[in-house]
This record gives structure tokens, sequence and C-alpha cells, in this order.
């Protein structure tokens, strides 16, 4: 044993020689790089380390999400690397240009390192509208379902057959009104018995008409009540029963009291608004007999205490002419060299709200011609008004006024309107009206009137300079650059820099290039070649002294005939007395439609801003600046122009305005009821009958349009 141990020794001594050199270096190793690790921390930090390499996806060309990607030797999970003979694709480049703000006021907010915000904003409403079609119902349960998630109580009773209605019309959006509960949604926290006696003292005044349903087995709507001073007045409550026609057998009785002018006067304050709100939410009622005190008197009653147009007046920021009602002498107040960045209007419903915007309060006919304000009302009224602000609670209707059907004649050519964008020679902005919106009056402010302020703009007056957005394509030497805006035929064929078409779905190309500081601009060059807006005489609704200084003021052009509006590839609308009732002819032009309002609208919630329309502030402030860009991006004008007519057309249909009225009404009878959990619709349990149920609703439908007029067995 002892022999052949001493025999095996010398073999054993290289290998423990052997394991001492390596575990020696490994410690070696194992110490350099723990003296190393704050330097290759630092590599992989900034990106430098060669085996490091970053992921960067750019979202809507302003913002960037970079994720760092381990190296394949400190990645356990990785499997081994293969040595490649192609070299890697380099990542991404970031894009490095500033992000624009989203104001919660529905304004963004320009920053001069970011592109063009325009693009962006189109990009965003383009994505946003196609959310909003992928997610509509499809059938009568998912609607049932989505109403109940959206106001928390079940739909009104005789939803199932409005269903029916929208799908054989096919009637677009069947989830979208929102605006009627809006308008309807106080009225919950109030008890019937209370807003059946509103409505009787308010039927029981004059300047009403009543339309309605009786229960006395007549299937039909009718003039229920009459006290106004003139029949035409009437007249469009006649057109508001015609329109509902097909549906009035499907209607329960109701009455319903309608203001017949063109604007509201129901102003609610606050306070009372959120207690029935509060009400509603809960189940109970306010007490009609004991309203909360008022804290504060005229518009401002309206408003939120922590909104902006409340805490402006508390701190005093709100100089005159809000605080009076003194005349203003001066000249018409236009945009030009604003201080401060640019804004676009991103949300238009928050953008048409004097509390979010106090400014409206001073620069828009409808505030400004009451000055300080009315005072508010101390109790909740039913009444139906043709337009609201977003300071009244009158309940708002889709009117069939000034119903405009088709596409206008032009010597038999075809559609739209016989003249394609590219033949259509007038690249001017285009607005002829009346000097409507206010009375003009001695001792009124009816110089910041928002018609007025138009046509001063339109009239080149202002400050000498006027600051423009840099379009991001070649312009003309208005601006001191090349040569001109393509549609002029001034030359400058330079491609259009932003592609409009861009497949990745994220941004255009185009926007890698910081807009930049606003460029001062000549205003008597800029005006003659961007602008066609005049006043078309003579004035009305003045006194005889200030007619005739409206009539100096102004060169007052002729009416044009809305025919001329072929030829027409810019045109401008915006508020007359109330909401403008020229709109429909207007989408259903083929011309780019720019619209400055304060009246969100019935379909304010079905139209989508940037990619139907361009939304203007009533300030006029981003007018110019949306006007040169779509000058110097044909394609982006023609696309939204084709995109709004067709909206018109699909969207915009007598049966749409059918539809939201009859919804309407269902709400409307639902809330004045004595009992309203029997007028709400309960959805059957079984949904293996949905199939069945929902062919046989619509086939009723289907069988009133065969038998026009003759009454259903049903």
């Amino acid at each position: 044993m002892h022999s052949s141990a001493l025999r095996h020794r010398p073999l054993r001594r290289p290998t423990c020689i052997l394991v001492v050199l390596c575990l020696v270096a490994s410690v070696g190793r194992l110490m350099h790089d723990l003296g190393q690790a704050p330097g290759i921390a630092f590599r992989y930090a900034v990106g430098t380390d060669r085996a490091a390499s970053t992921v960067t996806h750019t979202v809507w060309g302003t913002r960037t999400v970079t994720r760092a990607a381990l190296p394949t030797s400190l990645n356990p999970q990785a499997p081994p690397s293969k040595p490649k003979r192609k070299s890697k694709p380099k990542p991404p480049k970031q894009d490095l240009l500033g992000a624009h703000s989203y104001d919660p006021s529905g304004l963004l907010v320009v920053n001069p390192l970011g592109g063009h915000p325009i693009p962006e904003l189109i990009h965003r409403a383009e994505a946003a509208w196609a959310a909003k079609l992928a997610r509509a119902s499809t059938t009568l349960r998912q609607a049932v379902a989505e109403y109940t998630r959206r106001y928390a109580r079940p739909p009104p009773k005789g939803f199932d057959m409005w269903w029916a209605y929208t799908a054989v019309h096919d009637v677009r959006l069947p989830d979208e009104y929102d605006q009627i509960d809006r308008d309807l949604a106080p009225f919950y926290g109030v008890a019937p018995t209370d807003l059946q006696e509103a409505l009787r003292a308010l039927e029981a005044h004059e300047h009403f008409y009543t339309i309605g349903k009786n229960g006395d087995g007549y299937s039909g709507l009718e003039m229920l009540n009459y006290t106004l001073p003139q029949d035409a007045l009437a007249a469009p409550g006649f057109e508001i029963i015609e329109l509902m026609r097909e549906v009035e057998a499907e209607l329960p009785p109701f009455r319903a009291a309608f203001n017949p002018y063109d604007g509201p006067n129901l102003v609610l304050d606050y306070e009372l608004r959120q207690q029935a709100l509060d009400a509603a939410r809960k189940g109970t009622y306010i007490d009609s007999a004991n309203p909360p005190p008022a804290k504060v008197h005229g518009w401002l009653a309206a408003c939120p205490p922590h909104s902006r147009a409340r805490l402006d007046a508390d701190s005093g920021k709100i100089p005159p002419p809000f605080d009076d009602n003194r005349p203003n002498l001066e000249l018409p107040s236009v945009p030009g060299g604003e201080e401060g960045p640019k804004t676009f209007i991103h949300d238009p419903l928050l953008s048409t709200d004097p509390c979010v915007h106090p400014t409206l309060l001073r620069s828009h006919g409808a505030y400004v011609a009451a000055g300080t304000g009315p005072d508010s009302r101390r109790m909740l009224v039913p009444q139906f008004s043709y337009s609201v602000t977003p300071l009244h609670t009158d309940v708002r209707i889709a009117s069939p006024l000034n119903w405009f059907t088709d596409d206008l004649p032009a010597e038999g050519r075809p559609p739209p309107l016989g003249l394609s964008w590219a033949e259509r020679v007038d690249v001017r902005l285009q607005w002829r009206g009346r000097n409507t919106g206010i009375w003009h009056a001695t001792d009124s402010r009816w110089r910041e009137a928002h018609r007025v302020r138009l046509a001063a703009l339109g009239a080149g007056m202002g400050s000498v300079n006027v600051s423009v957005l840099d379009p991001g394509a070649p312009f003309d030497d208005l601006f001191g650059r090349r040569v001109g805006f393509r549609e002029q035929g001034l030359g400058g064929e330079g491609p259009d820099e932003l592609d409009f078409d861009d497949h990745d779905g994220q941004r255009p190309r185009g926007g890698r290039t910081p807009v930049g500081a606003p460029l001062p601009v000549p205003r008597a060059r800029i005006v003659p070649a961007l602008l066609d807006i005049a006043f078309a005489g003579p004035p009305i609704n003045c006194e005889p002294t200030q007619c005739a200084v409206l009539d100096e003021m102004f060169e007052w052009q002729k009416l044009r005939h809305y025919t001329n509006a072929v030829l027409d590839k810019y045109v401008i609308d915006v508020d007359g007395n109330g909401w403008s009732s020229r709109f429909k002819r207007l989408m259903n032009s083929g011309s780019l439609i720019f619209k400055a309002t304060t009246y969100p609208e019935w379909f304010t919630d079905r139209l989508a801003p940037w990619v139907h329309y361009v939304p203007i502030q009533n300030s006029y402030t981003d007018l110019l600046d949306a006007l040169v860009f779509f000058r110097a991006h044909d394609e982006a004008g023609a696309r939204i122009a084709a995109a709004g007519r067709e909206w018109s057309r699909r969207y915009w249909r007598t049966e749409d305005l059918t539809a939201y009225m009859y919804r309407l009404f269902l709400e409307y009878a639902r809330v004045m009821s004595t009992d309203r959990a029997t007028m709400s619709f309960e959805m059957w349990a079984d949904e293996r009958q949905d199939a069945v149920r929902e062919r046989a609703l619509k086939a009723r439908w289907e069988r009133k349009r065969r038998n026009a007029g003759e009454p259903d067995d049903e």
C-alpha cells in the first residue's frame, strides 16, 4: 500500500498546481471587474457600450419611449450568440423635437421646438374617430349595456324600437348621444310634479309654443299650445312635427315647450345645478322651493367656483368691458402680434365654454350684449331651444330649420357641386354675412362682437404686422422666402414636406423640423392674399347713428349666392344671433370648412374636428395660421374637405335628425313622468332570443316604410 501511494504521488501534484492557478486567475478577474463596475454602468446608461442596444418608439412625433436591451452576455435567458457576417441595422433615429402641450382648457399650446401642430392634431383626431367607429354598438344588447355604463341608469321605455329605427335607417354611432344626457341629467334630481308645475307656468307666458302628444288615443304629434305674436315664429314647430311623422306612433304622451327665438334664455346657478345632479345620483329630489343662496350674479353664476372665470374675477384679472357696459369707441380688436405661444383647438366642447375661456364673455355677441349677464334662474325649467351656450340650461334640439338636402346644381356636372377640388379657382378664405349677433346701440360694446371682429379682420384693421407659423412647405414672398402657394400659380412646385399618408401610423415625416417662432408678416400684404371676408349690406340690427358708423367703418359687399360655393376652396362659418343654420349647406359644399362657435350642437359628439372640419377659436388668433398651413399643404385640405362632405351626407340626414329627436322625446317623457321606473326599458334576460326579437323589431320599421302613412297593426 505504501509503495503504491509513493508511485502515484507524482501524478497528482501537477493536477493540484493547475487547480490552484485557475482559482487565482478567476479571483483576479473578479477583482478587476469589480473595480471597473462604475465605468461599465456608465457606458450602459449613456448607451456607448458596444454590446448594448436601444429600441425607440416614436409617438405622435413629439414623444419618444426608449428601452435598453441587455447584451446577450448579461441576459441569462438569452440564447448564446452566433457570429453573423452581416452588420446589425442601426436603431431608428430618435425624434428630438419638443412636445406640444394639451391644455385642460381644450387648447394645444404650441412648443416652437416641436413640429407644426396641425399634422399632429389631424393624426390624433383621425385615430380617435376610427376608435369611436370601431367601438360602436352593433346589437340592441350592446347598446343597452353601453347606455347603462355611461349614464348609470337603464334606457327609456321604447329604446328597443328606437334602436331598431337606427338599424333600419342606417343611423351611425348609436351610442353617441351624450348631449341629451348633459341637457336632461339635472332634471332627474327634481321631482316630476315640480317640473310639471314649471312647465305649466312656462306655457302660460307669451312667446312660446308647445308640441306634443296627448294621451287621448290620437297617435300623432300636434301643436298643443301657442302664445306667439307672429304666426311665422311657430313655423319651426310644424317642421319638427313633420320630421317626426314616421315615428310619432311610437312616442309616449308628452308636452314640450319651445322658445321660438334663435338664442337661449335660461341661465342656471351652478350651485343649484350641482345640487340637482347630486340628488339625481342619489335617487332623491332637491327642494325646489328653497334653492341654495346665490353666491355670484350674472354670467359667472353659471360657472364652477374653481373655474378660470370665477378665479379670474375673484383675483381682479377680468378687466373692463366685462365689469360694466360702458361703450367701446375704439376699432374692433383683431388678432395680430399677441404675446405668448400660439394655440389651437383640440377639444371643441371645452373651447366653447366661457367658464374655461372667460375672454368669450367679452368677445362674443351672445354674452357681450348682456354685459355682466342676466340674473340666474333659481329653479330648473324644462324649455327647448334651437341653440344653447354652455352657460344656459335650455334643452337643445336637432333642428330641421333651413334644411339643405344635397348637392347644389352645377350645370349637370357630377358632384361635389360640379367642380373638383383642383378646379376651384378661389383660394382665399371666404365669408359673406349680415351684421347679426348683437344689437348695435350707442351705449353697447358691439365692436367686440364676433361678426364685427371677423369683418374687421377681413378689412385689414389692426396692427401693422401679424404673426404666422411657418407652414413647413413652399410659400410665397409674403414671408420673405422662396415663391409661392402652388394654388396661386406663382410657382413653387416643390414637394409637400409633410406626408399625410404615412403608413407607420405615428406621425408625418415632415414633423422632424421644428416649427419655430411665428414669423412677422405685413398685414397689408397677407390679408388681400388670404381673405375674402366682408359684411353684406346694408347694415341691420342697429340704431340709426350706429348704422352710419358701421357703414363708414366697413366696405359693404353684395350677398353671394350659395351656388358660388363651387368656386371656393376655403369657407369660414361663424355664429349669428344664435347657432349657424348654414353649416349643413357648407358641409355639403365640398369646401374646407373653418368653424368658430360658442354653441355646442346636437352633432358635437358625432363630428370630428380636424377630420371633418377645422375648428377655430372665437378670438380668430389661430385662423391665419390654419389657413396658411392648408394653403401650403393642399392635399391635407382636400382630404378634410372630402371627409366633411361625406360625413354630412352619411351622418346628417333627415333620418339622423329624426333619430336624435326620437330619443330626446323618449328621454324627456320619462324625466317628466311621475312614474319614471315604469318609463324605463328592461332588456329581456335570455340572450338566445336576441336575434329573433331584433329581426322582429326591424321588420316593424320596414313595414312602416313600405306602408308609408298606414297604421301598424302591432
